[in-house]
Protein backbone atom coordinates (compact mmCIF):
# COMPACT_ATOMS: atom_id res chain seq x y z
CA UNK A 1 0.00 0.00 0.00
CA UNK A 2 1.56 3.24 -0.96
CA UNK A 3 0.39 7.02 -0.77
CA UNK A 4 -2.33 8.71 -2.56
CA UNK A 5 -0.86 10.39 -5.35
CA UNK A 6 -2.78 13.50 -5.65
CA UNK A 7 -4.84 12.11 -8.88
CA UNK A 8 -7.26 9.40 -8.27
CA UNK A 9 -9.08 9.06 -5.58
CA UNK A 10 -8.68 12.69 -4.41
CA UNK A 11 -12.48 13.04 -5.08
CA UNK A 12 -13.55 10.48 -3.07
CA UNK A 13 -13.74 7.69 -5.80
CA UNK A 14 -11.87 4.63 -6.63
CA UNK A 15 -9.81 3.97 -10.00
CA UNK A 16 -8.92 0.90 -11.37
CA UNK A 17 -6.47 0.01 -13.65
CA UNK A 18 -6.29 -3.61 -14.96
CA UNK A 19 -3.59 -4.37 -17.48
CA UNK A 20 -4.46 -7.18 -19.39
CA UNK A 21 -4.58 -8.51 -23.34
CA UNK A 22 -6.49 -10.12 -25.36
CA UNK A 23 -4.36 -13.11 -25.71
CA UNK A 24 -3.19 -13.25 -22.42
CA UNK A 25 -4.60 -17.04 -20.45
CA UNK A 26 -4.77 -15.84 -16.72
CA UNK A 27 -6.37 -13.10 -17.80
CA UNK A 28 -8.81 -14.71 -19.99
CA UNK A 29 -9.00 -17.20 -16.78
CA UNK A 30 -9.52 -14.10 -14.55
CA UNK A 31 -12.88 -12.70 -16.69
CA UNK A 32 -15.06 -14.14 -13.93
CA UNK A 33 -13.58 -12.64 -11.26
CA UNK A 34 -13.25 -9.53 -12.48
CA UNK A 35 -16.89 -9.24 -13.33
CA UNK A 36 -17.83 -10.23 -9.81
CA UNK A 37 -15.66 -7.24 -8.99
CA UNK A 38 -17.35 -4.96 -11.43
CA UNK A 39 -20.61 -5.79 -9.72
CA UNK A 40 -19.18 -5.32 -6.31
CA UNK A 41 -18.20 -1.86 -6.75
CA UNK A 42 -20.69 -1.38 -8.53
CA UNK A 43 -21.01 2.79 -10.08
CA UNK A 44 -18.63 3.99 -7.55
CA UNK A 45 -15.51 2.67 -9.40
CA UNK A 46 -13.65 4.35 -12.15
CA UNK A 47 -12.36 1.37 -14.67
CA UNK A 48 -9.58 1.73 -17.19
CA UNK A 49 -8.27 -1.53 -19.05
CA UNK A 50 -4.62 -1.06 -19.63
CA UNK A 51 -3.54 -3.13 -22.89
CA UNK A 52 -0.23 -4.82 -22.07
CA UNK A 53 1.04 -6.16 -25.51
CA UNK A 54 1.71 -8.98 -24.91
CA UNK A 55 2.93 -10.56 -28.26
CA UNK A 56 4.74 -7.52 -29.17
CA UNK A 57 5.88 -6.69 -33.03
CA UNK A 58 9.21 -6.64 -32.01
CA UNK A 59 9.31 -10.21 -30.92
CA UNK A 60 10.95 -12.73 -33.04
CA UNK A 61 9.24 -15.03 -35.19
CA UNK A 62 9.48 -18.68 -34.09
CA UNK A 63 11.75 -20.66 -36.40
CA UNK A 64 9.24 -23.68 -36.28
CA UNK A 65 5.42 -22.50 -35.98
CA UNK A 66 3.37 -25.77 -35.78
CA UNK A 67 6.16 -27.02 -32.87
CA UNK A 68 5.77 -23.54 -31.59
CA UNK A 69 2.01 -23.75 -31.39
CA UNK A 70 2.23 -27.51 -29.88
CA UNK A 71 4.31 -26.36 -27.16
CA UNK A 72 2.14 -23.17 -26.10
CA UNK A 73 -1.03 -25.31 -26.86
CA UNK A 74 0.40 -27.66 -23.54
CA UNK A 75 1.16 -24.17 -21.65
CA UNK A 76 -2.61 -23.14 -21.84
CA UNK A 77 -3.85 -26.93 -20.91
CA UNK A 78 -1.52 -26.51 -18.13
CA UNK A 79 -3.26 -22.64 -17.05
CA UNK A 80 -6.57 -24.21 -17.49
CA UNK A 81 -6.10 -26.75 -14.72
CA UNK A 82 -5.20 -23.70 -12.14
CA UNK A 83 -7.93 -21.33 -13.95
CA UNK A 84 -10.96 -23.60 -14.66
CA UNK A 85 -11.31 -21.69 -17.97
CA UNK A 86 -12.04 -23.32 -21.23
CA UNK A 87 -9.02 -24.07 -23.53
CA UNK A 88 -9.00 -25.12 -27.42
CA UNK A 89 -9.04 -28.08 -28.40
CA UNK A 90 -6.21 -27.55 -30.95
CA UNK A 91 -4.06 -23.96 -31.32
CA UNK A 92 -3.25 -23.55 -35.11
CA UNK A 93 -0.49 -21.18 -34.30
CA UNK A 94 0.34 -18.97 -31.46
CA UNK A 95 -0.57 -14.91 -31.62
CA UNK A 96 2.05 -13.00 -34.13
CA UNK A 97 0.95 -9.61 -32.16
CA UNK A 98 -1.42 -8.30 -29.69
CA UNK A 99 -1.60 -4.92 -31.25
CA UNK A 100 -4.51 -5.70 -33.39
CA UNK A 101 -7.15 -7.33 -31.16
CA UNK A 102 -5.66 -4.46 -28.83
CA UNK A 103 -6.25 -1.68 -31.44
CA UNK A 104 -9.40 -2.68 -32.04
CA UNK A 105 -10.21 -3.32 -28.32
CA UNK A 106 -9.59 0.06 -27.40
CA UNK A 107 -11.45 1.83 -30.81
CA UNK A 108 -14.62 -0.04 -29.15
CA UNK A 109 -14.63 1.48 -25.82
CA UNK A 110 -15.97 4.32 -27.65
CA UNK A 111 -18.94 2.49 -28.80
CA UNK A 112 -19.62 2.50 -24.71
CA UNK A 113 -18.62 -0.27 -21.97
CA UNK A 114 -20.44 -3.19 -22.80
CA UNK A 115 -19.97 -3.09 -26.56
CA UNK A 116 -15.88 -3.12 -25.20
CA UNK A 117 -16.98 -5.75 -23.05
CA UNK A 118 -18.00 -7.59 -25.99
CA UNK A 119 -15.34 -7.09 -28.31
CA UNK A 120 -12.78 -7.73 -26.05
CA UNK A 121 -14.24 -11.72 -25.35
CA UNK A 122 -15.17 -12.26 -28.64
CA UNK A 123 -11.35 -11.85 -29.48
CA UNK A 124 -10.16 -13.44 -26.58
CA UNK A 125 -12.91 -16.55 -27.53
CA UNK A 126 -11.07 -16.76 -30.66
CA UNK A 127 -7.55 -17.92 -29.28
CA UNK A 128 -9.20 -20.00 -26.07
CA UNK A 129 -12.14 -21.36 -27.77
CA UNK A 130 -11.64 -21.20 -31.28
CA UNK A 131 -7.52 -21.98 -31.69
CA UNK A 132 -7.51 -19.36 -34.21
CA UNK A 133 -6.15 -16.29 -32.76
CA UNK A 134 -7.02 -12.75 -34.23
CA UNK A 135 -3.42 -11.30 -34.58
CA UNK A 136 -4.02 -9.25 -37.45
CA UNK A 137 -6.48 -6.84 -38.58
CA UNK A 138 -8.26 -8.76 -41.44
CA UNK A 139 -8.79 -11.28 -38.46
CA UNK A 140 -10.17 -9.13 -36.36
CA UNK A 141 -12.49 -8.00 -38.74
CA UNK A 142 -13.31 -11.49 -39.27
CA UNK A 143 -14.15 -12.38 -35.69
CA UNK A 144 -16.03 -9.22 -34.94
CA UNK A 145 -18.67 -9.59 -38.16
CA UNK A 146 -22.22 -9.72 -37.04
CA UNK A 147 -20.87 -9.03 -33.56
CA UNK A 148 -24.79 -7.79 -31.95
CA UNK A 149 -24.74 -3.73 -31.47
CA UNK A 150 -21.42 -3.20 -32.77
CA UNK A 151 -20.88 -0.78 -35.44
CA UNK A 152 -17.98 -2.64 -37.37
CA UNK A 153 -17.70 -0.37 -39.53
CA UNK A 154 -16.83 2.58 -37.18
CA UNK A 155 -14.53 0.21 -35.24
CA UNK A 156 -12.29 -0.33 -38.48
CA UNK A 157 -12.37 3.45 -38.40
CA UNK A 158 -11.07 4.17 -35.36
CA UNK A 159 -9.31 0.94 -34.71
CA UNK A 160 -6.81 2.67 -37.71
CA UNK A 161 -6.67 5.87 -36.40
CA UNK A 162 -3.68 7.53 -35.25
CA UNK A 163 -5.71 8.66 -31.73
CA UNK A 164 -6.29 5.48 -31.38
CA UNK A 165 -3.12 4.16 -31.97
CA UNK A 166 -1.62 6.42 -29.28
CA UNK A 167 -3.40 5.26 -26.78
CA UNK A 168 -2.86 2.21 -26.56
CA UNK A 169 1.12 2.94 -27.09
CA UNK A 170 0.74 4.74 -23.87
CA UNK A 171 -0.68 1.47 -22.75
CA UNK A 172 2.38 -0.36 -23.52
CA UNK A 173 4.55 2.39 -21.68
CA UNK A 174 2.36 2.39 -18.67
CA UNK A 175 2.34 -1.36 -18.27
CA UNK A 176 6.58 -1.33 -18.76
CA UNK A 177 6.37 1.49 -15.43
CA UNK A 178 5.73 -1.89 -13.36
CA UNK A 179 5.51 -0.07 -9.46
CA UNK A 180 7.47 -1.06 -7.06
CA UNK A 181 5.57 -2.96 -5.52
CA UNK A 182 5.23 -6.00 -7.84
CA UNK A 183 8.97 -6.14 -8.70
CA UNK A 184 9.72 -7.23 -4.81
CA UNK A 185 7.07 -10.10 -5.02
CA UNK A 186 8.11 -13.58 -3.66
CA UNK A 187 5.30 -15.04 -2.40
CA UNK A 188 5.32 -18.60 -3.95
CA UNK A 189 2.76 -19.61 -6.92
CA UNK A 190 1.95 -20.82 -10.39
CA UNK A 191 1.73 -17.01 -11.23
CA UNK A 192 2.00 -14.62 -8.52
CA UNK A 193 2.47 -11.53 -10.85
CA UNK A 194 5.84 -10.71 -10.05
CA UNK A 195 7.15 -8.09 -12.46
CA UNK A 196 8.02 -9.69 -15.81
CA UNK A 197 11.81 -8.87 -16.98
CA UNK A 198 12.42 -7.76 -20.27
CA UNK A 199 16.16 -9.07 -21.18
CA UNK A 200 18.64 -10.40 -19.42
CA UNK A 201 19.67 -7.29 -17.44
CA UNK A 202 17.98 -5.32 -14.60
CA UNK A 203 18.60 -1.85 -17.02
CA UNK A 204 16.63 -3.47 -19.49
CA UNK A 205 13.18 -3.26 -17.44
CA UNK A 206 10.47 -4.48 -16.31
CA UNK A 207 6.40 -5.26 -17.31
CA UNK A 208 3.42 -5.68 -15.23
CA UNK A 209 2.85 -9.65 -14.97
CA UNK A 210 -0.77 -9.76 -17.06
CA UNK A 211 -3.53 -9.21 -15.08
CA UNK A 212 -2.58 -6.94 -12.31
CA UNK A 213 -5.30 -4.88 -11.04
CA UNK A 214 -4.18 -0.97 -9.35
CA UNK A 215 -6.89 0.07 -6.94
CA UNK A 216 -6.26 4.02 -6.25
CA UNK A 217 -8.76 5.83 -3.87
CA UNK A 218 -8.54 8.25 -1.12
CA UNK A 219 -6.54 6.16 1.25
CA UNK A 220 -3.58 5.26 -1.11
CA UNK A 221 -2.79 2.48 -3.67
CA UNK A 222 -3.54 -1.34 -3.37
CA UNK A 223 -1.90 -3.68 -6.62
CA UNK A 224 -2.97 -7.01 -6.82
CA UNK A 225 -0.98 -9.05 -9.73
CA UNK A 226 -1.10 -12.34 -11.21
CA UNK A 227 -3.60 -14.75 -10.26
CA UNK A 228 -5.36 -14.03 -7.31
CA UNK A 229 -8.32 -14.77 -4.93
CA UNK A 230 -11.87 -12.45 -5.52
CA UNK A 231 -11.24 -11.95 -1.75
CA UNK A 232 -7.75 -10.22 -2.59
CA UNK A 233 -9.23 -8.03 -4.97
CA UNK A 234 -12.08 -6.65 -2.86
CA UNK A 235 -9.76 -6.57 0.41
CA UNK A 236 -7.25 -3.99 -2.19
CA UNK A 237 -10.63 -2.09 -3.05
CA UNK A 238 -11.30 -1.41 0.57
CA UNK A 239 -7.79 -0.72 1.18
CA UNK A 240 -7.64 1.80 -1.26
CA UNK A 241 -10.80 3.33 0.06
CA UNK A 242 -10.42 3.36 3.07
CA UNK A 243 -12.54 3.73 6.22
CA UNK A 244 -15.67 3.47 4.13
CA UNK A 245 -15.41 0.32 3.27
CA UNK A 246 -18.96 -1.21 3.16
CA UNK A 247 -19.13 0.70 0.02
CA UNK A 248 -17.82 -2.64 -1.30
CA UNK A 249 -20.20 -5.85 -1.19
CA UNK A 250 -19.00 -8.94 0.64
CA UNK A 251 -17.58 -11.85 -2.03
CA UNK A 252 -20.13 -14.10 0.66
CA UNK A 253 -22.59 -12.18 -1.10
CA UNK A 254 -22.06 -11.94 -4.78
Amino acid sequence: MTGADGVDGADGSLAVAEFTDPACPWAWGSEPKFQQLRTALGDQVRWRRVYGILFDDCDEPAPDPAAEAAWYHQELLEISTHTAAPCPAHLKWVAGSSWPASLACKAAEAQGADIADAVLRRLRETTFLDGEPADTPERVRRALEGLPGVDAAELARAAASPEVLEAVRRDWAETRTPCAEVREITTPGRHNGQAKPLGELPEDGYRYALPTLVFTGPAGRAVVPGWRPLSEYLDAARAAWGPADSRVSSHKTL
